[in-house]
């Protein structure tokens, strides 16, 4: 299957978007793991606890990765069937008429049998090999009544439309059945990743596993000092902004307001905005616990491109199906200015997305293995985070 990923080139980020900031909570991490656990394989050849986070993080990404590529060929795939369906129902349908304009043209040429009568034999373009044969005939089309042209006219035209609707009958089942194989490509690398990704994990003694907790708790500390630090900065622009209201609105002639530190910043989101998100977030809170299935988009489980669509949808707003196609659903802003209701995007493939609540803090589908839940948008690091997008 074709990718539709949009190139990127690396380096610095504007706008919010992967700032070249250090990454605190992927630092810690790495500090932690040198703390807890041997660098290298150890003698016997097993790999140490730090590489094998390390591949269980990475089959873990992989396996989102490609359940993004596989919701892609599912949608392309139900898209392509349901053409499919629509050309093969139209075809029968010209069919049924083509056969009735036959069987017209065969009562005329039983009434020629009949009476012997010297008009042409309307048998003859019953036998045609195609539309043009009947056309090349036109010394017999010259001879024949209004009625018997008319009837011929209709096979004509029947059998044309009728033929060029089988032919796009067969080449969109041609590109279904390729779809379908990108489809079960897509399927099946998904179960690879989360296969090999549960048979390391099974090879953890119970004091690794221990440790690996207590390494990914110390993540999640630092990720929520991450989004309280957010919110406090959110929380002085939002007084910053009141503040430089009050003064314009007690001048006159005033040239537009700014962040205090000057800088041009994204204007807030209008009340509109505020009251289609908290749709969508009171939509997302109701599936906090709900199980991350791959490819799933509710009721009862879903993965993270499934999530924030049916949390947009309860709000009436349509949004595509993959994170592919969702980043590019509404206006890009900074993460200093994110909103509830915005989504976040993550990784430079754009791989996964959570919904922001505020604070700092997102609800979304993490991995397989785990449920829809709330955490700081911090939780993979903060260069983890790809950017922030408000739908339109």
């Amino acid at each position: 299957m074709a990718s539709h990923r949009k190139s990127r080139t690396p380096g610095p980020r504007v706008a919010g978007i992967r700032t070249p900031a250090l990454a605190t909570a992927a630092l810690t991490s790495v500090a932690l793991l040198s703390q807890t656990a041997d660098a290298a394989p150890s003698d016997d050849g097993k790999p140490s606890l730090e590489e094998v986070e390390k591949k269980v993080d990475d089959l873990y990404r992989q396996a989102e990765s490609a359940t993004e590529k596989y919701n892609a060929a599912r949608e392309k795939t139900t898209k392509q069937r349901k053409r499919v369906d629509t050309l093969l129902d139209d075809v029968a349908k010209r069919t049924q008429r083509l056969n009735e304009a036959r069987e017209e043209l065969g009562s005329f040429a039983a009434a020629q049998y009949r009476t012997g009568a010297g008009v042409p034999d309307t048998a003859t373009f019953l036998l045609a090999d195609s539309p043009q044969d009947i056309f090349d005939q036109s010394q017999l089309m010259d001879r024949m009544t209004g009625r018997q042209k008319e009837a011929v006219d209709d096979y004509v035209t029947q059998q044309s439309a009728t033929m060029k609707k089988r032919q796009e009958a067969t080449q969109s089942l041609e590109t279904l059945t390729e779809s379908q194989g990108d489809l079960r490509t897509a399927k099946a690398t998904v179960q690879k990743k989360l296969t090999d990704a549960r048979e390391l994990m099974a090879k953890l003694t119970a004091e690794e596993k221990a440790r690996l907790a207590a390494i990914e708790k110390e993540k999640q500390q630092e990720a929520a000092r991450k989004a309280a630090e957010l919110a406090r900065q959110q929380a002085e622009q939002l007084k910053a902004r009141e503040e430089a209201t009050q003064q314009e609105s007690g001048t006159s002639g005033g040239a537009g307001t700014s962040e205090s530190s000057g800088s041009t910043t994204t204007p807030p989101a209008d009340s509109s905005y505020a009251t289609k998100a908290e749709k969508a977030l009171t939509f997302a809170r109701a599936q906090i616990g709900k199980p991350y299935v791959w490819g799933a988009t509710g009721p009862d489980s879903y993965d993270c491109s499934g999530l924030t669509q049916g949390a947009w949808k309860a709000a009436g707003v349509t949004l595509p199906r993959t994170t592919y196609d969702q980043v590019d659903a509404g206006t890009t802003v900074p993460v200093s200015q994110a909103q509830p209701g915005d989504l976040v995007f993550f990784y430079d493939d754009v791989t996964h997305v959570g919904i922001y609540v505020g604070n700092g803090m997102m609800i979304h589908a993490p991995k397989p293995g785990t449920y829809v839940r709330e955490e700081s948008i911090y939780y993979d690091g903060e260069s983890s985070i790809h950017s922030v997008v408000r739908p339109a």
